[in-house]
């Protein structure tokens, strides 16, 4: 885990080292520890903003070198917007917008965690936390010389100052939990395809054991044995030989009924004998992007101990078109007994989640089922970057995701299922085909998971337009985004901890 930011809590009380962070609103009015920290510099302040036509909007900064009346070096105000209204994720932002004003030369950084209307309270400090150390992440373990443009990477310790330090660091404990988990999934898509192949992703899941996370590794040998045909035929063309790894946490009552998560874990995707054209297949490391968000989710929802039962499956392979690779015509036979018919060898992510959406909904029973994948292109066209497609066969399942996804900011849109969708997939030679025509693409893969999922409520997440090379945000600079495990966590929190 990348530790080139430390961040800490002090009492309003201790002394500003380095560069110093404030916020005012839009009335540009500071709280009242903040104008006694800046003393008689509220003055230089005042002209600065009148020279900059500085507005206080969220997230903008006005930033002064070598302040009249301060001991630091450097002065930054953060603009909060209408600080009344802010909302927790809106607090996040603003921690982001923070780590980007500081600089590689900014060593020591201190906050001033209050609005205008008094000390934030210990969750939002814990969320301005949060933000500079999601926007600080950077993957450039592979870059042995470092550009003029590099030099921004930030190495500081920031000391947020609060009206209670030890409320702030209780408060900040399990969110720090859930930004480790974003990051060592930002970590798993970013890395490499010759270096994160299916056996060593399935080692390093294998690493949550550390956290009391229960794991079981099936290889070829095991899954051939419970008639995976679908995962092991998308596997078959590759030297690095598929895996499905279970991830299991034991946070609720014993026996009660776990909840469940499930990811698509296509380590490499070249799309097999229906091969993608060159132009960006380098992207397709990225599309185990599904197994990467559950597997920093196990780590949050382990590290803060969270009060529940869950199950966390991935399966994991490659997509390779050597001779011994499955062809378009072939059929396979799932491990729900329902065969196959492949139509296109580039829709092989929906074979890989219905051997582990079967398994875990007949061996598990779980409560509900999501599963996450970067499954079609089709839901980029539909709903670009900023939303996940959303599909579920439980409509409160569904509400509440949608409604996790507006606090949190991984925001879903729920998308149509039904049987009139059915007969693009339905096949002449066998129970169903792998994929329908191109409309309604990313409807028709979802028609297709729901055939191995039962009874149990169950969504489905497209988040082939968020998972990677999705646009910069406030509080992720990285190719591999780490979406879900905020969402996912969420979920649990709310609805599954919290009203027990």
């Amino acid at each position: 885990m990348p530790d080139a930011v430390k961040v800490g809590f002090v009492p309003f009380s201790a002394a500003a080292r380095g560069t110093l962070v404030v916020f005012c609103d839009d009335a540009l009015k500071f709280g009242s520890a903040t104008s006694k920290a800046l003393g008689v510099a509220v003055s230089t302040v005042k002209r600065a903003v009148a020279a900059s036509h500085f507005k206080g909007k969220s997230g903008s900064a006005l930033d002064l070198l070598a302040p009249e009346g301060l001991k630091v070096g450097r002065l930054v105000v953060i603009g909060t917007g209408k600080a009344a209204a802010l909302k927790n994720y809106d607090v996040l932002k603003l921690g982001g917008a923070i780590a980007g004003k500081i600089g590689a030369g900014d060593a020591a950084v201190t906050v001033i965690a209050e609005l205008p209307g008094g000390a934030m309270k210990p969750e939002q400090a814990a969320a301005i936390a949060s933000g500079i150390l999601l926007r600080a992440y950077k993957f450039d373990r592979y870059k042995t010389k470092k550009k003029d443009d590099d030099a921004n990477v930030l190495n500081a310790n920031v000391s947020i100052a609060v009206a209670d330090a030890a409320a702030a660091k209780k408060a900040f404990a399990p969110d720090s939990a859930v930004v480790d988990g974003v990051i060592m999934a930002r970590e798993l898509v970013n890395e490499p395809p010759n270096v994160l192949y299916p056996e060593e992703f399935a080692k390093r899941a294998a690493q949550l054991k550390k956290l009391g996370v229960e794991i079981q590794i099936l290889d070829v040998k095991a899954m051939t044995q419970l008639k995976m045909g679908a995962l092991l035929g998308v596997s078959q063309g590759s030297a690095h030989p598929g895996r499905t790894v279970i991830m299991r946490w034991n946070g609720g009552k014993r026996g009660e009924q776990p909840v469940a998560f499930v990811g698509k874990g296509v380590c490499f995707d070249t799309g097999g004998i229906s091969i993608k054209p060159s132009a960006s297949m380098e992207d397709m490391k990225g599309d185990m992007g599904g197994a990467a968000c559950v597997v920093g989710l196990m780590h949050a929802l382990a590290a803060r101990k969270a009060k529940v039962n869950v199950i966390g499956a991935i399966g994991l392979v490659e997509n390779m078109p050597d001779g011994n690779a499955q062809r378009p015509g072939d059929i396979v036979t799932s491990m729900s007994g329902q065969t196959i018919e492949i139509i296109n060898t580039d829709a092989e992510g929906r074979l890989v989640l219905a051997d582990v959406l079967w398994y875990v909904a007949q061996k598990h029973k779980p409560k509900f089922m999501v599963d996450l994948a970067t499954l079609t292109g089709a839901i980029m066209v539909a709903l670009g970057t900023d939303h996940a497609g959303l599909f579920s066969n439980n409509d409160e399942l569904a509400e509440r995701l949608t409604a996790v996804g507006q606090s949190t900011g991984e925001k879903v849109w729920r998308m149509p299922l039904g049987p009139e969708y059915d007969k693009q997939i339905d096949s002449q030679f066998a129970d169903m085909k792998n994929t329908g025509s191109r409309n309604g693409g990313s409807i028709t893969a979802a028609q297709f998971l729901q055939r191995f999922v039962g009874d149990t409520p169950w969504a489905h997440l497209d988040i082939a337009g968020t998972a990677m090379g999705a646009p910069k945000t406030d509080i992720n600079h990285s190719w591999g985004s780490g979406y879900g495990v905020r969402l996912l966590n969420a979920l649990v929190a709310e609805y599954y901890e919290a009203k027990k």
